[in-house]
């Protein structure tokens, strides 16, 4: 069975992209993220609540940032989609998420100011049970702040997987 793997997909191993949001996050964009996600606790909503329990403001819901695209500023692409992706197309191929492992070292803010570093690490093939070919490309985005503080770090999978022709 012929490799999905070519040698310039291969080459892209430890590419990356560097983003830098244009504005802070802000308390709306915190507001409309809990609110989207049924987040009810009061840290998200109301300062005087957060600060009573530590915090310097409200917070962020703790993947806001990384499952939005407030740090991109290109146009969409050809499907509509506004964030990083690594345009990789294999013929005959279908994308499957495959996971997120998510780590989070500090709260976001709303005067933080995004940035993302990803990486796409690593790149490898598999043979699914029932004979499909399938590539793995695994993602690293580190998220730090204005002041270069890590704030979280997102390991994704993608998956393209061959489209078997029915027999």
């Amino acid at each position: 069975m012929a490799t999905l793997l070519s040698p310039e997909l291969l080459a892209m191993r430890g590419t990356k992209a560097f983003y830098t949001a244009p504005e802070p996050l802000g308390e709306a964009a915190i507001r409309y993220f809990a609110l989207a996600i049924g987040a009810t606790s009061d840290i998200y909503f109301d300062p005087q609540d957060a600060r009573q329990l530590g915090y310097q403001d409200i917070v962020a819901p703790p993947t806001l940032i990384c499952e939005t695209n407030q740090f991109y500023s290109n146009d969409p692409n050809s499907h509509g989609y506004i964030g990083h992706i690594w345009d990789i197309e294999i013929p005959n191929t279908r994308l499957l998420r495959g996971g997120n492992k998510y780590q989070f070292f500090r709260p976001v803010h709303p005067t933080d100011i995004v940035s993302i570093e990803v990486e796409l690490s690593d790149i490898f093939e598999r043979t699914s049970r029932n004979g499909a070919q399938m590539v793995f490309l695994i993602s690293v985005a580190s998220y730090t702040n204005q002041a270069n503080k890590r704030l979280a770090k997102d390991t994704e999978t993608l998956i393209l997987q061959s489209v078997l022709k029915d027999v």
